[in-house]
């Protein structure tokens, strides 16, 4: 951080304290008052439709996102809380969004706002369907070279990272490490939960620029067909420990045509708002490795219903305390696909630099180049170039929706497949999504086509 950057760090954190104790005493006023301080502080970086409605929230007591900030208040330790608010607030929200618009000018490519990023490729439990359960302990990245990923990242802009895996909690002690050392940035970690135990929790309330998105996939009897007996109970065990010590937290969900009634249940929705998760992030299955299985992927009729189960459970009025996002349905708002740089991009367990978590292949590695090398590279670049790969942004992704385009990009590129044990071919890998790209594409232009959606840009959404 400049010298800049860490006086208004200390600024903020003693506004934050203050506010803290005042919204405590009357929530309705100040809450209005942090939104009011928050557009201040953004100093026109967003736009000014986003704090009109994030004042409306904090002014009605009823309203959804009001009880949603409450929540926070209540149930995050307050140190953790003020951390996480530095690290996205003002890390990634002011300073990372300037300095990744203006790099992306400079630099003339993606630049992300989100890098995600595995420790590992190991898993310690097998769950159907994913390719992670065929890696076993092939690949890990070094903690240097965690930290050069970080660093590099930074220079551009990027202070949000996402670890994914295998299961990033089997290097604990390395995340850790990696958040104390940048409290600028935001740390959130897809994980199995099986790992949690009270000193993690302990650790995490500590350092607090770390969240937990915890997979868990509806009932136990719908979350352990797919994950392993007893994996449902462990998930809530670790939510026991983590609301104990007031740790911020949220759920994983991927949904498939199996477990579509389940995860999507009013019921499910309100246990895990009760249990303290404060976010869900819901993923639509994608048949990805050798093991896949494109039975899995859910069909138009449920695709259609989580598309206004999405917009009824984060109604302000009706819905649910959670915040909850689908990245295939939630399209709409970000036009189109974000990989490829867009938004984000994936480095797995080797090192291979991949446009997406879904998408393995690559023509660059941290072992040899850059992230901004990679960026400025023959696939990221089609990327830049291509997207959005759909005017549709209900059909954004180029390997789900768009098969047609990966292969074009894969044959143009000459980007190698980066499974880490069974290399395939785009063809192969993209065959097992023209079935339903093909049964999806007339109800998403329907949908497209009758209900009211936003138009942000391509390239730069956040400033429409």
């Amino acid at each position: 951080m400049t010298i800049k950057e860490r006086l208004e760090r200390a600024a903020l954190g003693t506004a934050f304290s203050v506010l803290y104790a005042l919204i405590r005493k009357n929530p309705t006023k100040n809450l209005t008052r942090l939104a009011s301080m928050a557009e201040k502080l953004a100093g026109g970086t967003f736009h000014s439709k986003y704090f009109e409605s994030f004042k409306r929230g904090a002014a009605d007591p009823s309203n959804v996102w009001h009880r949603w900030a409450m929540g926070l208040l209540r149930d995050v330790d307050k140190h953790a809380l003020r951390r996480m608010v530095l690290a996205i607030g003002l890390g990634a929200g002011v300073h990372g969004t300037k300095a990744v618009r203006e790099n992306r000018e400079k630099y003339g490519c993606n630049i992300p706002f989100t890098i995600l990023f595995d420790p590992t490729s190991a898993c310690n439990l097998k769950c159907k369907g994913c390719w992670s359960a065929e890696y076993g302990k092939k690949d890990s990245l070094t903690t240097d070279e965690m930290r050069s990923i970080i660093a590099q990242g930074k220079v551009l802009g990027t202070h949000n990272y996402m670890l994914t895996g295998g299961e990033p909690l089997l290097r604990k002690a390395d995340i850790l490490t990696l958040a104390a050392e940048n409290p600028d940035c935001s740390f959130l970690v897809y994980t199995n939960a099986t790992l949690v135990d009270a000193a993690f929790c302990a650790e995490l309330r500590r350092v607090g620029n770390i969240a937990l998105a915890l997979s868990i996939e509806g009932s136990a009897d719908s979350n352990d067909a797919r994950r392993g007996a007893g994996a449902h109970a462990k998930t809530l065990a670790a939510m026991d420990l983590l609301r104990a010590e007031k740790c911020l937290f949220g759920i994983s969900v991927c949904y498939t045509k199996e477990n579509f009634e389940s995860v999507t249940g009013d019921a499910f929705l309100q246990d895990m708002v009760t249990r303290g998760a404060k976010f869900a992030l819901y993923f639509h299955y994608m048949p990805v490795g050798k093991n896949a299985v494109p039975a899995l992927l859910p069909t138009p009729e449920q695709r259609t219903r989580m598309y206004h189960w999405l917009r009824e459970t984060r109604n302000s009025q009706t819905g649910n305390p959670i915040f909850v996002l689908d990245f295939q349905n939630d399209g709409e708002y970000v036009g189109g696909c974000i990989a490829g740089g867009r938004n984000y991009f994936h480095i797995n367990a080797a090192g291979d630099i991949e446009p997406c978590v879904f998408i393995h292949y690559s023509d660059a590695n941290i072992r040899k180049d850059t992230l901004l090398e990679a960026l400025r590279k023959p696939l990221f670049t089609a990327y830049y170039h291509n997207q959005p790969f759909n005017d549709n942004h209900l059909r954004p992704c180029p390997m789900l929706e768009n098969p047609e385009h990966l292969r074009a990009l894969i044959a143009a590129t000459g980007a190698d497949s980066t499974d880490l044990v069974a290399p395939e071919s785009a063809d192969t890998l993209c065959a097992r999504c023209d079935h339903y790209a093909a049964a999806w594409q007339e109800t998403a232009d329907t949908l497209w086509r009758d209900n009211p959606h936003p138009s942000p840009k391509t390239q730069y959404w956040r400033d429409s």
